[in-house]
């Protein structure tokens, strides 16, 4: 079992930034993959980025790449997504995904955390 759970969404204006956190538990969750992944109202959940814990490699969406940055903490057990020249329509609810491969499909990752809500006014 892993056990994650988010914290440092909020709410800022357009152009801001925010750092999301995603604390990992149990007793294989380092054997895991990282994903962040996003839900806004009406839309499907879409990957963000991705992450090995050893911070080899690391993936994102077109949409997020130059402005998002994944990265793991591996003392405190911790990926981060630190999120910059945020923009409206980045505006969802942010989870955090441990999986077996970094991909895209969220349907392929087995622990989800309960999510985040970041909000980006213009």
């Amino acid at each position: 079992q892993v056990q994650l759970v988010e914290s440092g969404g909020g709410l800022v204006q357009a152009g801001g930034s925010l750092r999301l956190s995603c604390v990992a538990s149990g007793r294989t969750f380092s054997s895991y993959v990282m994903g962040w992944f996003r839900q806004a109202p009406g839309k499907e959940r879409e990957f963000v980025a991705g992450i090995r814990w050893n911070g080899d490699s690391t993936y994102y969406a077109d949409v997020v790449k130059g402005r998002f940055t994944i990265s793991t903490d591996n003392a405190k057990n911790t990926v981060y997504l630190q999120m910059n020249s945020l923009k409206p329509e980045d505006t969802a609810v942010y989870y955090c995904a441990a999986g077996v491969r970094v991909v895209t499909d969220p349907s392929r990752y087995g622990y989800w955390g309960q999510g985040t809500q970041v909000t980006v006014t213009s």
